[in-house]
């Protein structure tokens, strides 16, 4: 019987466990699909994007979250530092469980050779959970095409 309940436990935490990174997961795709349209919706305007970010709250609320750089013209790595130290302070208090920091780059994509436009969007979740979706995209005009998206293992350095 001691046995049994050593197996169950040990089953109840693996399933805690994958329960945390499934809900991690998509706590991060519902900030992703909130956070992606934005991006695009810029790139159809302006043909570019200053770097910005979504958090969601514990209670699942999300917010947007902008930077402001020492210039009118700031380099994008300059914003995506400073939302970065924004969104650690914010997780240290407790206010977020999920941010997302979305930026332009250039990419080659798996199986590609050339370099490429794309939206990056790196996703950190409370529950040790860090991935960068990568869209790349083209425009035509004020026509914004999305191709299939690729992911990588995030850096983690939120929470």
């Amino acid at each position: 019987m001691k046995r049994l309940a050593q197996v169950l436990t040990a089953s109840s935490l693996l399933l805690f466990a994958e329960t945390a990174i499934s809900d991690a997961k998509v706590d991060a795709e519902i900030l992703m699909n909130s956070a992606l349209p934005s991006a695009e919706k810029m790139l159809s305007e302006h043909g570019e994007f200053y770097p910005f970010g979504e958090a969601m709250k514990p209670d699942g609320q999300i917010v947007s979250v902008g930077a402001a750089g020492e210039s009118d013209q700031p380099p994008s790595q300059e914003l995506i530092d400073i939302l970065k130290v924004t969104f650690r302070e914010a997780a240290a208090a407790g206010e977020y469980k999920a941010t997302a920091v979305v930026f332009d780059i250039l990419t080659i994509p798996p199986g590609e050779t050339e370099k490429v436009d794309a939206i990056a969007i790196a996703l950190d979740h409370v529950d040790n959970y860090s991935v960068v979706v990568i869209f790349p995209y083209s425009i035509d005009g004020k026509s914004v095409t999305l191709y299939a998206p690729f992911g990588q293992k995030g850096d983690g350095d939120i929470f």
